[in-house]
């Protein structure tokens, strides 16, 4: 994994100026505010998620939105990865769409936010 990650930062190093602050700003675009938790077998509801979570979730859809586009084109993994973190950067992409799915369903069951003690 640290090999991958290694090999994905020299590609956008080769092409962008500030290859940390692309990351980060990846990052900070695809980390989720809320998630949805199950109250016993009936209701979804929202919660907060914790920063180190957010962090945690959003490098993790990154990595499985490069598999997933890895798969489809059948490319190189680090090609993929780059091409994931771009288009988190740019607020779209596989990763960005399932964190806009997400909060869809946290609004949509809002409703159900008392339920969150249980």
């Amino acid at each position: 994994m640290g090999a991958l990650f290694s090999q994905t930062c020299h590609r956008p190093a080769r092409t962008e100026r500030d290859v940390i602050k692309l990351i980060v700003d990846a990052i900070e675009n695809i980390q989720p505010v809320v998630k949805v938790g199950v109250a016993g077998t009936l209701y979804d509801v929202p919660g907060i998620v914790a920063r180190d979570r957010q962090q945690t979730l959003a490098i993790r859809w990154i990595m499985f939105a490069a598999f997933k586009r890895r798969i489809s084109y059948r490319i190189s993994l680090e090609k993929c990865s780059f091409a994931e973190i771009l288009d988190a950067y740019r607020k779209r992409g596989i990763a960005r769409q399932r964190r806009e799915n997400l909060h869809g369903l946290a609004s949509t069951n809002r409703s159900f936010a008392h339920f969150r003690w249980w």
